[in-house]
């Protein structure tokens, strides 16, 4: 794409990064607007990571068995 030498993106078997796409897409996170999200991009996935373990355990009680079962 044209634009993809503007926009940054992070690298994380290596931590690294970049403005462009530097790596292949199996290792390549973004693209981000700035150099900052890129180098959040770690604590960003953190985050939804635990906001998704918080839905999973809420999600995790059926309540009680139904009779006979």
């Amino acid at each position: 794409m044209a634009g993809d030498d503007k926009d940054w993106y992070y690298t994380p078997s290596t931590g690294e990064v970049t403005r462009g796409k530097k790596s292949g897409w199996d290792d390549r996170m973004g693209p981000y607007a700035s150099e900052a999200e890129a180098r959040a991009a770690m604590e960003r996935v953190a985050a939804r990571n635990r906001a998704a373990d918080d839905w999973d355990e809420e999600d995790d009680d059926w309540g009680k068995p139904p009779a006979g079962a």
